[in-house]
């Protein structure tokens, strides 16, 4: 032990990292960035732990709380007392104290059954979709002084269902929370921001990300025929909107570019459920396709994480199996907090039309990528634009090549794996295992890594 009680020492084992979230599971963006840290993590020879309330993690390596998915029946009712009003009675207070405790004996147990060493909370510090576990989370660490990362995807603050509501005593408190063994990671410069001015808590932009050192997959034995299972022609022009159905995607105007293009066999392709934001958007996306004529095709009752085969001999593909079919990619989406869909189009070399959302236009756009832009509506010079990319394939191959490089410089592993370095290095002076550290904090009982094990404690 070192001064003030702080363990000193060498850690010469890879660290057990526990990643916490409501979800990990399917296509939604925190599951997917959350996986490429893992990836990137396992290649510095850490071992990987998984917690949260949906998961499609190997059970040997998660623990599932179905209690802490945010669509679980209790979570939904409780967020139904508690937003669209200022005041919240006595028994809601108990009831989310009621919730906690019981969250917080479930991470205490996948503490000690994992030996985590460090927690990475992908937005379960961020957003307010599952108060009891926020604050199970933010005690847990608060009283054991475990390093934490906050992998902060969005804020109450940019999602106006959260503005009015009776728990602003434990937003500030735990959403996130401001702890001495805790860094906040945000994923974009915006975010980073607001962070510091409504929060006063510094943190670090770490951008989404792709492998762009590894060449992506095309056509192989399994996707070849993709077209075919969906009914669509080999000349078919394909469009992909790959997002939710969710009106902040903006896909109306993937219909009306559609529709102003007036290009034969042109088929919409929309890869995402509806989500958790209700049906009435995505039946009035329905309802102007047939009103316009424009063919469409909600793709994700066929579409998996991970390409897969189901008992009756169907495929369920990956997302990344539609993208080599398609021809032009629509992002028009009126805010992201980054935007994984603008980078798999460039990693596929994908022909992109983007809407200019706050994001983009401060942090996307400087890197130079060469794309349509639009600046909220459709307009004629965007049906040209769109046309020569489509129909001119020294124009196609200039843009995405382009694209592709830019991409590869700013937005890669190796981006990542300098800024987790530079995080990891902040708490233990190394990342891979292989230097002096301090772990810095004089309560938490790490086991994996510490000089006195678990078992030693309570001897």
């Amino acid at each position: 032990m070192g001064e003030n009680g702080k363990r000193t020492g060498k850690f010469h084992k890879p660290l057990n990292i526990g990643f916490i979230s409501t979800r990990f599971a399917g296509l939604d963006g925190v599951s997917l960035e959350a996986t490429k840290w893992a990836d990137v993590l396992s290649g510095f020879h850490h071992n990987i732990y998984w917690f949260a309330g949906q998961l499609d993690k190997d059970p040997q390596v998660s623990m599932l709380v179905p209690e802490a998915f945010f669509q679980h029946p209790a979570n939904l009712e409780l967020n139904r007392k508690v937003f669209g009003t200022q005041v919240r009675t006595r028994e809601i207070t108990n009831e989310i104290h009621e919730r906690k405790e019981f969250l917080k004996d479930k991470i205490y147990e996948f503490l000690d059954r994992f030996k985590i060493d460090m927690l990475i909370s992908e937005n379960a510090l961020s957003i307010p979709m599952h108060i009891p576990l926020g604050v199970a989370l933010t005690e847990v660490i608060a009283e054991t002084g475990i390093p934490t990362i906050g992998h902060h995807h969005d804020f109450a603050w940019e999602r106006p269902r959260f503005l009015l509501n009776s728990i602003q005593d434990i937003l500030q408190m735990a959403f996130p929370p401001e702890l001495p063994s805790i860094r906040h990671v945000v994923i974009n410069s915006v975010a980073q921001r607001e962070l510091a001015a409504k929060r006063e808590l510094s943190s670090t932009v770490i951008y989404n990300v792709l492998d762009f050192d590894k060449e992506p997959t095309y056509l192989d034995d399994f996707n070849r025929d993709f077209r075919q299972q969906f009914g669509f022609k080999r000349d078919d022009l394909l469009i992909l909107q790959p997002t939710r159905v969710i009106s902040r995607k903006g896909i109306e105007q993937a219909l009306y570019l559609a529709e102003r293009l007036k290009l034969p066999n042109l088929h919409l392709l929309i890869s995402h459920s509806v989500s958790d934001e209700g049906n009435e958007y995505y039946e009035w996306i329905q309802e102007s396709a047939k009103e316009r004529n424009i063919p469409i095709s909600f793709l994700h009752n066929r579409l998996n994480d991970t390409r897969k085969y189901a008992k009756d001999g169907s495929k369920f593909y990956s997302l990344w199996d539609v993208y080599p079919h398609v021809d032009l990619i629509t992002y028009p989406s009126l805010y992201e907090g980054f935007g994984n869909a603008f980078l798999e189009a460039i990693y596929f070399k994908k022909p992109l039309l983007v809407n200019r959302y706050s994001v983009y236009i401060v942090d996307i756009e400087p890197k130079g990528f060469d794309v349509i832009a639009i600046d909220g509506y459709i307009t004629q010079k965007t049906i040209e634009e769109v046309k020569e990319v489509l129909l001119n394939e020294d124009r196609r191959r200039e843009m995405v090549e382009k694209n592709y490089q830019i991409g590869k410089k700013h937005f890669s592993y190796q981006v990542l794996k300098r800024k987790l370095h530079t995080i990891f290095t902040s708490f233990y002076g190394y990342l891979n295992g292989n230097h002096n550290g301090n772990n810095g904090n004089a309560n938490y009982k790490g086991s994996h890594n510490d000089d006195t094990s678990r078992s030693d404690e309570k001897k």
